[in-house]
């Protein structure tokens, strides 16, 4: 794996580098070879390849988390979340969990078609599918290619219940399928801002909607009688943690119902990610902000064990949880969300297949 920066300009990347995923058996170094060069280089842009899956559904046995099924319509984010725990599901596709995941992306077309034959199939036992927890389903691809859209009128046309996760400002589009499925008790929305400050996002999102935006977007969704959750996800120690009352708030003004967190995950590829961009851009508290992850995790940057990878544990981490217990409640956005339905599903007839009389 090359260094994109000696053959292109980097222009709105988080990412600073380009290393080979960790199943690389080799790596191209670039090496200067002294000869100047007068032009310019081209600016580093996105491509999109397409794949066709050969299942969509995805099952995790993961006892942390509120779903044991999801969908990715997409590999890859152009975001560009430099903290993205997804990062490193890259490499799986020999590419880099640097630059290579914000810009060599992964469309998948056929999505609608394979889930439908999926939950069309006979031994196929509803429950909630997550979408968003990978990859963002509302990335800028998503405006060509919509196929989240076309993957959301199958679950609607199947009463099929679904959670989404974006940072997207494209979900507004669906509104009109979304305010349906809410009617029928079969969607929740969560919209992750991470900071208020615009600029700190553009720094580290880079092409994610503006905070502001994104309290927009919790808004038309309530306005629209969806269900819709303020994700205050990730936090950063010592850089966005003292934004999580506000964020809080902010959301709960814009018509969010609940509340949720998670503090900043470093798995694989993305810990030395987060340190050079950290180095870059917050030099003077880098080391603190890498002191109290590893206090948080046994002495590791990260620490993958189930009910710890998301919190964390110590004094730090019980501080950040009670100040969220405290604030939910004094917002009202504490309490349940009220259970998907699962029990309006239909299982899609298949072109060719013969209907049931019952």
């Amino acid at each position: 794996m090359d260094n994109e920066q000696s053959r292109y300009r980097i222009k709105g990347r988080a990412a600073g580098s380009n290393h080979a995923g960790r199943f690389e058996r080799h790596v191209v170094a670039a090496v200067d070879d002294g000869w100047a060069r007068d032009e310019e280089l081209p600016v580093l842009r996105t491509q999109t390849r397409i794949e066709v899956p050969r299942r969509m559904i995805t099952y995790n046995r993961s006892p942390d988390l509120p779903f044991d099924r999801s969908i990715n319509p997409y590999r890859g984010c152009e975001h560009g979340c430099v903290y993205c725990f997804a990062r490193p599901s890259h490499a799986y596709l020999g590419l880099s969990p640097g630059l290579d995941f914000e810009t060599q992306l992964i469309a998948r077309p056929d999505a609608p078609d394979v889930l439908r034959k999926e939950l069309a199939a006979k031994n196929y036992a509803v429950a909630p599918i997550a979408i968003g927890t990978n990859t963002d389903p509302y990335q800028p691809i998503e405006k060509e290619h919509e196929i989240m859209r076309a993957c959301l009128e199958v679950l609607a046309r199947a009463g099929h219940p679904v959670a989404i996760v974006t940072k997207g400002s494209l979900i507004e589009r669906d509104i009109d399928i979304l305010q349906d499925m809410a009617r029928r008790g079969l969607v929740r929305v969560g919209i992750s801002v991470t900071t208020l400050d615009a600029r700190l996002s553009r720094l580290m999102e880079p092409r994610a909607p503006a905070p502001a935006r994104r309290l927009q977007v919790i808004r038309r969704l309530a306005e629209a009688a969806i269900p819709v959750r303020i994700m205050a996800s990730p936090l950063i120690p010592a850089l966005t943690d003292p934004e999580l009352e506000a964020i809080l708030a902010a959301g709960r003004d814009a018509g969010a119902r609940h509340a949720s967190w998670i503090m900043l995950r470093l798995p694989a590829e993305v810990s030395p990610l987060v340190q050079e961009w950290l180095a870059q851009h917050y030099p003077d508290r880098a080391e603190r902000i890498m002191s109290r992850l590893r206090e948080m995790h046994g002495g590791k940057s990260y620490d993958s064990q189930w009910h710890r990878r998301m919190r964390g544990e110590g004094p730090y981490a019980q501080i950040i949880a009670q100040r969220f217990d405290l604030a939910v409640k004094r917002l009202g956005l504490g309490g349940k969300a009220q259970a998907m339905r699962c029990d309006l599903f239909r299982a899609p007839v298949l072109p060719g297949a013969q209907m049931s009389l019952f």
